[in-house]
C-alpha cells in the first residue's frame, strides 16, 4: 500500500507532478508511467495529445485566438453549433457556450429563469433534483447538487431547491423494487410539484447517468418517459444534466437518448471539447428560445469566455475526429465487454455489490454484505485507498465515497477514452481490479 495517509490525496498537496501525455499514458517527473482509466474526471475522451486536435487549435490560435462573442461570431462556433444540433436532433437547437460543465448548468438554471419570466410566469423560481447528484461548482450548481461532501460550506446561500430520493434501481426507494424504482420516483417527483404548487416550480434537473456523486447510475427504465409526462403536464422545465455522461460518453451522443426523451435543457461539457480546451454548452428547445426572444430578443446569460474560439475550434476538431472514426458505436458495443471483463477479473470478490453503466462509464460498487447491500464503514475510507493503490499501480481510476448517503459507500468509475485500444482496456480493468483486491486484502476484507 502507499505510505501516503489517505485522507492527503483529497487535497493538491503531493501529488506527482506529470511532464508528458500520449494517447492513454501519462508520464511524470520520476518517469513512471500512467494509463488514464477514467479519462481524468470523465473528460480526456480522445486521450491526450492528440495531433489533429493539437493542431486545430494551434492553427485557430495563430489567426485568432478568442473572438468576443458579443463583437464577433466566427466559423468555430457556427461549426460546433451545426455539428451539436446535427447531433441532439429534435428541436434542441439554439445554445450558449461556456468554459465549464459548471457554467453550463448555470446557464441552463438561468435560463430556465428567464423563460418563465419571459412568459409572465415569474412565481415559478423553486427548482427541483435529487439527492447523490453532482451538478458543479458554482452557487447554483451546487444549490440544486446531492452531494454534501461538497455542498455543506454553502447551506443556507442556495436558490431554493426541492431535494428528492436517488433514481436508482439498485437501491430502488423505499416500498420500490429494481423493477418498479424508475415509477416509484416518477411519482414522488409528482407528489413535489403538487406540494409545492406547479405555480412555483421552474424545472427539474437531473443526471440520465448519475456520475460520481452515484457512480454511473442509468435512469431506470420508463423513468426518464414518466419524468417528461409529468413535466410537460405541469409546465415544469425538464434539464438533463450530461455535463459528465454526455457527448458519447454513454455510446449515444445524447444520453438520454437510449431513453426515448428530449429534454427542454440540457448541458454538456466534459468530452465536448475533450479537455484540450476548456468548453461547454447550455442547449434549449426551439419553444423556449422563442419565448425568450420574443420577450427579451436574446438569452440573459453570458460570460466574457462564451463562445471561447479556440474552445470551438478543438470542440469541432474532436467531435469530427469521433465521427469520423466511429467511435460512438465502438463505446457502445464495448459496454457489455467492459462489465464482462471487470465481473472476470473481480470474480470470488465478495464485496463487489453492483457493475453498472453505459458505454465507457463503467462503474462498481463496494458493500460490506451482499445480501443487504450494506455499505462499508465511511472511516475506512476505501475509496481513498483503492485511488492511492491504482496510482501507485499506475492507473488513473476515479473513486469516490458517500454514494449511499452521502457519508457511506465506495464506488470506482472507469471511464476511458473512446479510442483505447483493447490491449489498452485490458490494462486498465486488470489494474483495475488488482488494486481492489490489494486493498481489500489490506484492509482484512477479502
Amino acid at each position: 500500500m502507499s505510505a501516503k495517509a489517505p485522507e492527503a490525496l483529497k487535497s493538491t498537496e503531493g501529488l506527482p507532478k506529470v511532464v508528458r501525455a500520449k494517447g492513454s499514458y501519462l508520464w511524470d517527473t520520476a518517469g513512471k508511467q500512467y494509463i488514464d482509466g477514467s479519462g481524468g474526471p470523465a473528460v480526456y475522451c480522445l486521450g491526450h495529445a492528440h495531433d489533429e486536435v493539437n493542431a486545430a487549435v494551434a492553427d485557430q490560435m495563430q489567426a485568432i485566438a478568442h473572438a468576443y462573442r458579443y463583437n464577433f461570431t466566427s466559423d468555430a462556433l457556427e461549426e460546433l453549433t451545426e455539428i451539436i444540433r446535427a447531433h441532439v436532433g429534435g428541436t434542441l437547437r439554439e445554445m450558449v457556450f461556456v468554459t465549464s460543465g459548471s457554467e453550463a448548468v448555470e446557464s441552463c438554471l438561468k435560463i430556465a429563469l428567464q423563460y418563465h419570466t419571459a412568459n409572465g410566469q415569474k412565481s415559478r423560481r423553486k427548482f427541483i433534483s435529487r439527492q447523490r447528484s453532482w451538478h458543479g461548482n458554482t452557487l447554483g450548481a451546487l444549490g440544486v447538487s446531492g452531494f454534501a461532501e461538497r455542498t455543506a460550506a454553502y447551506e443556507g446561500a442556495f436558490i431554493p431547491s426541492i431535494k428528492l430520493s436517488p433514481a436508482n434501481a439498485y437501491r430502488p426507494i423505499a416500498g420500490a423494487t429494481a423493477e418498479t424504482a424508475g415509477a416509484a420516483c416518477a411519482a414522488e417527483l409528482e407528489a413535489a410539484i403538487l406540494r409545492e404548487g406547479a405555480e412555483n416550480i421552474t424545472a427539474f434537473i437531473f443526471e440520465p447517468v448519475v456520475g460520481a456523486a452515484g457512480g454511473c447510475v442509468p435512469a431506470p427504465e420508463g423513468y426518464a418517459k414518466r419524468v417528461r409526462e409529468i413535466c410537460t403536464r405541469h409546465g415544469v422545465l425538464m434539464i438533463a444534466d450530461e455535463v459528465m455522461c454526455g457527448a458519447g460518453r454513454t455510446g449515444t451522443w445524447r444520453a438520454l437518448e437510449r431513453d426515448g426523451v428530449e429534454p427542454d435543457l440540457m448541458s454538456v461539457a466534459k468530452g465536448l471539447a475533450a479537455g484540450y480546451v476548456p468548453l461547454g454548452v447550455a442547449i434549449c428547445t426551439s419553444a423556449v428560445w422563442q419565448v425568450i426572444r420574443a420577450k427579451d430578443g436574446a438569452f440573459g446569460t453570458g460570460h466574457t469566455f462564451s463562445g471561447h474560439t479556440a474552445g470551438c475550434a478543438a470542440g469541432v476538431a474532436v467531435q469530427k475526429i469521433i465521427a469520423r472514426d466511429g467511435l460512438l458505436a465502438r463505446v457502445k458495443a464495448n459496454e457489455a465487454r467492459l462489465k464482462g471483463w471487470l465481473s472476470d477479473a473481480l470474480s470470488g470478490v465478495e464485496a463487489v455489490g453492483d457493475i453498472r453503466g453505459r458505454g465507457h462509464f463503467i462503474c462498481t460498487e463496494l458493500v460490506a454484505d451482499r445480501e443487504s447491500k450494506r455499505p462499508f464503514e465511511a472511516h475506512r475510507k476505501l475509496f481513498l485507498k483503492i485511488r492511492a493503490q491504482a496510482m501507485q499501480n499506475g492507473l488513473i481510476c476515479y473513486p469516490v465515497g458517500g454514494n449511499v448517503d452521502g457519508v457511506q459507500g465506495d464506488i470506482v468509475i472507469l471511464a476511458p477514452p473512446y479510442n483505447c485500444t483493447d490491449a489498452e482496456l485490458t490494462e486498465i480493468v486488470e489494474k483495475c481490479a488488482t488494486s481492489i483486491r490489494q486493498v481489500l486484502t489490506a484492509e482484512g476484507l477479502a
